[in-house]
């Protein structure tokens, strides 16, 4: 199948290279497209041996987003997974997961550092700011580290214009979303600059419980010394509280009754991130840069996903929690490119060294519960209230200093026409010196690996490329999980806390074959990736009947599938943009259990939860010669079936959903609207449930119709 698959795509190819020759076309070729983080420097795909997509600051422009997951999905192989308020999971080549398998970067550094994941670090994020977005899909650790092991996403910030400019807009819904949107720039002798700020508030949604209030602030200042010198600081400021709204039961969500069971709960974050990057060109083929940075974040939370309740102990109680994650960063990271004629070689290099303090407490908050009518152990709860708090009664409470250092190195060369080998390995080192002031001890651990890749490049014609590659990926538990009370122990238990001392990191190696295909003059354009990943101690969860976690290291899980992309302009037009992915996350061997009167003791060859075989995102665009300056499009974003829980008993349907953009700019402003889910489809974005036999159903319920409405001014002061 797949040398079939393969033989088909190379006959493509060399008619589309007979094509081109018949009619010559000045038009540029995928294969030309410049990417940076794949190599951590300016490359053409062409000598890119993986699978990298960049969604353009006209797609970034043109889809208007409130949050972000509206742009990540249009890249094929990318499921960002709304979870409300900017709230969001993520699925590139893991199964839908908050697990620390994904590196999120701005500007290429990473948002957090290395132990202190949160799924939700891209809420920070200023869309307002946002020039373009590079996503790497498969393992990258051998260049950017742990984390970088399902995909990297790299968001690349607006530079200065050259000329002075101004933008500022506002945008609404019917729901009670509210944001207005302002930058500016300008250069000026040696000095550019970039300012870009966003306030968002809702209120009084469709969901019960789900007001939030964002409000970030970016500015990049950039002063060119010489002709081949330039210092560059970029500073973020934001500020973010949301209700947590959480799941609805299964009753709620078919009956779209989106009322929340808490009025309690919440998630703010308070963002400081700033750096300084000295770039130098020694000549034209040498460039080297030293960032210094810092970062100071504060997380808050009483989160919906910490109540616990049990329908069998004392079905008219539960519990919560309120905890706290802040932590400081400090470091430093310096890089050179060197290129040599012999071979038309390119080599990377580079160090880099994080230092971050972190503190972390989380108590217990005894909750009574109101239970809806029904049988006894197929109840479900109406609404949740806080009766006490107890700061006196904790469930995690630690200080750490947490020390990342890392050496890397990368390079690739082109010993024969057309084809270009690329090899890099890195590695990471990770001390993590701790207090965990529950069991009243101190200790030091240690999380180190050295992570490689090998990748070829075969570009045979100009309209056509293929690449291979094997990479590995790692990622240590993260230190949350680490020192978090094992369920049944610790707080009103009796028992003496227990914790996840001995989780191992994960590891992952990945095997990839692609390439892309363009035809008819590049107006037809096709990239396609096949991949297998095999993952050993993966961090996976157990989800128990009273809605606590236990967490195991895994013996081994699979992950493969095929990413596709197609992108057909016809005319000036029009536009076709196909995408998608099929995929398989299965587990090969995971005990879940040591009781041997246990139905089920090893998930060996179950698939995963949350895990969709199809998922993809498509648009049709229109731009209309017979009105200039008016855009309209379609898409669809479709999502197939998959298990709710991990014995594989129930599953949830998936969906399809329409959504509809148009826009027109009349001078220097321009009217745009954006109708979502526009059939008002009752779905789901994810959809999960326990093993037991009494467990229940808890659906992420997806927005009815919502229509978006905005302005914005944009002026450019060109002489």
């Amino acid at each position: 199948m797949k040398k079939t698959f393969l033989i088909l795509l190379t006959i493509i190819g060399i008619l589309s290279h007979a094509q081109n020759k018949k009619t010559k076309d000045t038009t540029r070729t995928e294969l030309d497209n410049i990417f940076v983080t794949a190599n951590r420097t300016k490359t053409l795909r062409q000598e890119t041996p993986v699978a990298i997509s960049k969604i353009t600051s006209k797609t970034i422009e043109e889809t208007k987003a409130v949050s972000l997951f509206e742009i990540a999905n249009k890249t094929p192989g990318v499921l960002m997974v709304n979870l409300g308020n900017e709230q969001h999971m993520m699925a590139i080549r893991q199964p839908i997961t908050t697990n620390a398998y994904y590196l999120y970067l701005e500007d290429g550094l990473p948002i957090r550092p290395l132990g202190i994941f949160n799924h939700n670090a891209l809420l920070e994020i200023n869309q307002f700011n946002l020039q373009t977005i590079e996503v790497v899909k498969g393992p990258t650790s051998s260049l950017y580290g742990p984390e970088a092991v399902g995909g990297t996403i790299n968001l690349i910030s607006q530079k200065p214009s050259y000329y002075p400019e101004f933008k500022f807009g506002i945008q609404a819904d019917q729901w009670g979303y509210k944001r207005i949107q302002a930058a500016g720039g300008a250069t000026i002798g040696k000095v550019g600059f970039h300012v870009s700020g966003i306030s968002s508030v809702q209120e009084n949604s469709w969901m019960a419980h789900s007001d939030y209030n964002k409000d970030n602030l970016n500015i990049r200042v950039d002063y060119a010394i010489n002709d081949n010198t330039r210092l560059i600081s970029n500073t973020m400021i934001g500020k973010y509280f949301s209700d947590m709204s959480g799941s609805v039961n299964e009753s709620d969500f078919y009956n779209r009754s989106y009322k929340s069971t808490s009025d309690f709960t919440y998630r703010k974050s308070e963002a400081l991130r700033s750096r300084l990057t000295l770039e130098h060109d020694w000549n034209a083929s040498a460039h080297s840069y030293l960032t210094v940075y810092h970062r100071d974040n504060k997380l808050g939370q009483n989160p919906s996903y910490g109540i616990r309740w049990s329908q069998t102990n004392n079905p008219t109680t539960a519990t919560g929690e309120i905890n706290s994650n802040n932590f400081k960063s400090y470091g430093a990271v310096g890089q050179h490119t060197q290129k040599f004629d012999f071979w038309n070689t390119t080599m990377v290099s580079g160090a880099s060294f994080d230092f971050s303090p972190v503190t972390y407490w989380s108590y217990l908050i005894k909750l009574s519960a109101t239970l809806n009518p029904g049988e006894a152990g197929k109840q479900t709860v109406n609404k949740y209230e806080i009766v006490s708090e107890h700061p006196e009664l904790k469930i995690a409470n630690y200080n750490a200093d947490i020390y990342n250092t890392a050496v890397f190195k990368q390079i690739s060369f082109s010993p024969v026409s057309k084809v270009t080998f690329t090899f890099g390995g890195r590695y990471d080192n990770m001390k993590l010196n701790y207090d965990n002031i529950l069991d009243h001890s101190t200790g030091k651990k240690t999380y180190d690996k050295f992570t490689f890749k090998a990748g070829v490049n075969y570009n045979p014609f100009k309209e056509a490329g293929f690449y291979g590659n094997y990479s590995q990926g790692f990622s240590p538990p993260n230190i949350t999980t680490i020192f978090r009370a094992r369920p049944g122990t610790g707080g009103t238990t009796g028992k003496p806390a227990e914790f996840y001392y001995n989780l191992e990191p994960a590891t992952f190696e990945n095997f990839e074959i692609g390439g892309w295909v363009a035809v008819y003059k590049n107006k037809l354009n096709f990239d396609y990736a096949a991949y297998y990943m095999e993952g050993k101690n993966e961090l996976l969860n157990i989800k128990l009947e009273d809605n606590t976690t236990d967490y195991r290291s895994a013996g081994e899980t699979s992950h493969k599938g095929i990413e596709f992309g197609l992108n057909y302009t016809p005319n000036r037009q029009w536009h076709i943009r196909l995408g998608g992915t099929v995929a398989e996350h299965r587990y090969i061997d995971f005990k879940v259990s040591d009781v041997t009167t246990d139905a089920i003791q090893n998930l060996s060859g179950y698939e995963m939860p949350s895990a969709p075989r199809w998922s993809g995102n498509s648009e049709l665009s229109y731009y209309p010669n017979w009105l200039p300056n008016f855009r309209a499009s379609v898409e669809c974003q479709y999502v197939s079936s998959f298990f709710q829980n991990q014995i594989n008993t129930i599953s949830y349907e998936g969906y399809t959903v329409f959504n509809g953009r148009v826009g027109y700019k009349y001078k220097n402003v321009e009217f745009y609207g954006n109708l979502m889910n526009f059939t008002d489809k009752l779905y789901a974005y994810n959809a999960s449930r326990g093993n037991a036999s009494s467990a229940q159903s808890s659906y992420y319920a997806a927005a009815p119709r919502t229509f978006l409405i905005g302005l914005q001014y944009n002026l450019c002061l060109k002489k």
